[in-house]
């Protein structure tokens, strides 16, 4: 397994590791439900080193990125973040990705671990013809992540940046005690936030500096056991759950990041233009249950006897205290307030359809 620049810091702290995409990383310290409530009501801080960072730039980077993804790159201004996605020409999702504007000509992808090589590969491939160079920069760069709502306290006691004004889906170069950081404004908890991009041998120094600036401020260092039941509450998709090759965005409620009015053609477009006039069999709804026991992925989604869908993600929601999931559903049991249930290993439960998300910060 890999190891990312922190993977001793982990150690040290105590950490219980997960093999994730071929990644060893802390999936808790000491208790993932203090972790989760840490991140609601203080901060957490995450080790994000096993995401990748590929940079494409050149004077062509915009078109490149119009071509090769099927959001409108170049609409995005310089220091803005886009969420989009990169689909194969069937229409399948590839991976979901945020994409930083960083000049005019240089933008940086951000894509999921598991997903690093495919996209990589397939911007290397897509560039060809254009005036621009894409460059895997993941090895050299490690991520941070400060997720919660005394997170500006704890950057701010350590950074001159004007926190202020940075705008979430916005990023700034900037300076923490001496490291020179992209810090952005995007996250993936449901809660205020921020990610610090530095050079991979630097991480140990900037996750001592924030720990040490967040003693005061509740902050704790988060695994990814807490890291995901924040993103289900929160409704946000998981490559791998929510999305795959094997479904369009549009299937997954998210056709609002495929963009059909920008100039020329996208890998993709065809397919996807048929998609979305095409009636979706199967839509990505949100499900409450009652009780204690939680959906887990994989599990049917039931209407009487009948099976009408699958779990993708589910839990026993830390903040709600009770059961949620996310799960694809006959698109004529979508709507809200729908009864439906679910066979939790042999025991059928109720749970009611409900709109995304689960859960909203003030």
């Amino acid at each position: 397994m890999t190891e990312t620049p922190l993977h001793q810091v982990h150690q040290d702290l105590g950490a219980l590791f997960t093999d994730f995409a071929g990644w060893s990383m802390p999936v808790r310290y000491a208790s993932e439900l203090a972790e989760h409530k840490a991140v609601r009501e203080a901060a957490g801080l995450f080790d994000l080193s096993h995401m990748a960072e590929i940079h494409v730039r050149g004077a062509q980077a915009a078109d490149v990125l119009d071509y090769a993804l099927v959001g409108n790159l170049t609409g995005v201004k310089p220091g803005r973040a886009r969420y989009t996605m990169i689909c194969d020409a069937d229409g399948g999702v590839l991976d979901d990705l945020v994409v930083y504007r960083l000049a005019d000509e240089e933008y940086l992808v951000v894509a999921n671990a598991g997903n690093a090589a495919v996209v990589a590969d397939a911007l290397a491939e897509r560039v060809a013809g254009f005036d621009a160079v894409v460059e895997n920069r993941s090895a050299d760069t490690a991520l941070i992540a400060v997720q919660g709502p005394k997170a500006v306290d704890v950057l701010a006691a350590v950074t001159d940046a004007d926190l202020a004004s940075l705008k979430y889906y916005a990023s700034v170069p900037a300076v923490v005690k001496g490291h020179e950081v992209l810090l952005a404004r995007t996250g993936y908890t449901g809660e205020d936030g921020f990610e610090l991009f530095v050079p991979a041998a630097e991480a140990p120094a900037l996750w001592a500096l924030l720990t040490e600036a967040g003693q005061e401020h509740g902050l704790v260092p988060c695994g990814l056991a807490c890291r995901d039941t924040l993103r289900l509450e929160a409704g946000m998709p998981l490559y791998g759950n929510e999305l795959s090759r094997e479904l369009n965005p549009f299937a997954a409620g998210l056709g609002r990041v495929v963009k059909f009015e920008k100039p020329g053609d996208f890998v993709g477009r065809a397919a996807l233009e048929e998609l979305k006039k095409a009636d979706v069999p199967r839509v990505r709804v949100g499900l409450r249950g009652t009780g204690r026991r939680a959906p887990r992925h994989g599990y049917a989604v039931l209407s009487g006897d009948a099976t009408i869908g699958e779990i993708t993600s589910g839990a026993l929601s830390p903040t709600l205290g009770y059961p949620i999931a996310m799960a694809y559903v006959d698109r004529e049991h979508a709507e809200p307030g729908t009864a439906l249930s679910v066979d939790i290993r042999g025991r059928v439960e109720p749970v009611e359809v409900v709109a995304l998300p689960f859960y909203s910060r003030a």
